[in-house]
């Protein structure tokens, strides 16, 4: 166990006040604070925990009757880590409405790189994701699913992607926005250039492109700049930089923006000898 138990009768505990009403209120900008939800995510805490490096988990709430089967998760956890449990009424109430899953933790973001810095640390054999106008929690969670799966280098998000830390976006990423490094902010032609300068030859995803994903050439570092679903990436930066296409059926004019970031990542990975 990571702690001694610490039982929660009331719904109003201040020990637990992060936890309240989760569903119409998150945490994230709020001192660097998230709320992590259920057991991978819980899991992948742990292991950022462990590292020191991005991120600390400060409390943990369970549902009682989970936390038989978490013994492994909690012991992942240094003993000055609380962890509270409570009934599902009460875990409920807390909440703010049904929590199925019973699996809650507070956690931390330690330190936030600004891009360029973050490019700095990456390896000489490289591959981003460079993110343009993510604004859906279900797409940032599931690219940073997707460049973990692809063996990505790190995430760069501009200042007008979504937070990864959100609830949502952190568990539909199964605990990979913990893993993954990444930094948000900047506008996305100043964090493609910053690339550039990095040495990175980026590739603007499009359904106009005029390369097939197929033919990316290898290169020892390479970019993957993606947009929104609908507006995709502004013009100037289709302009700019070569552009790269997903070939598909007719009758459709693009993929969700995760699932073609997912295809063209596989691509440039395999490219690469990444997977």
């Amino acid at each position: 166990m990571a702690a001694d138990l610490i039982r929660i009768c009331d719904p109003d505990d201040v020990r637990i006040a992060e936890f309240r009403n989760i569903r119409e209120r998150d945490l994230t900008g709020r001192e660097h604070r998230f709320i992590a939800e259920g057991t991978v995510v819980l899991r992948m805490l742990a292991a950022a925990h462990s590292r020191k490096d991005a991120f600390a988990a400060e409390k943990i709430l369970l549902l009682e009757n989970r936390v038989a089967g978490l013994s492994e998760e909690l012991s992942a956890f240094p003993t000055d880590v609380p962890v509270y449990v409570a009934s599902a009424e009460v875990l409920d109430a807390i909440a703010g409405f049904h929590l199925h899953r019973g699996v809650l933790a507070l956690g931390r973001r330690l330190s936030c790189s600004e891009p360029a810095q973050l490019l700095e640390t990456l390896p000489e054999r490289s591959l981003v994701v460079a993110a343009c106008g993510i604004s859906n929690h279900d797409n940032i969670g599931a690219i940073f699913r997707n460049a973990a799966a692809f063996g990505a280098d790190a995430v760069l998000l501009d200042e007008t992607c979504c937070d990864p830390l959100y609830r949502k976006a952190l568990r539909v990423s199964v605990g990979t926005v913990l893993k993954v490094p990444y930094a948000r902010g900047g506008a996305i032609t100043d964090n493609l250039s910053a690339l550039v300068e990095a040495g990175f030859h980026v590739w603007a995803l499009s359904p106009s492109g005029s390369t097939d994903v197929r033919d990316i050439p290898t290169a020892p570092r390479v970019a993957l700049a993606t947009g929104t679903e609908g507006a995709g990436l502004p013009q100037d930066v289709l302009e700019r930089f070569d552009t790269a296409r997903i070939a598909q059926a007719p009758g459709l004019d693009s993929l969700n923006a995760a699932t073609a970031t997912a295809v063209a990542l596989y691509q440039i990975a395999a490219g690469q000898g990444r997977i």
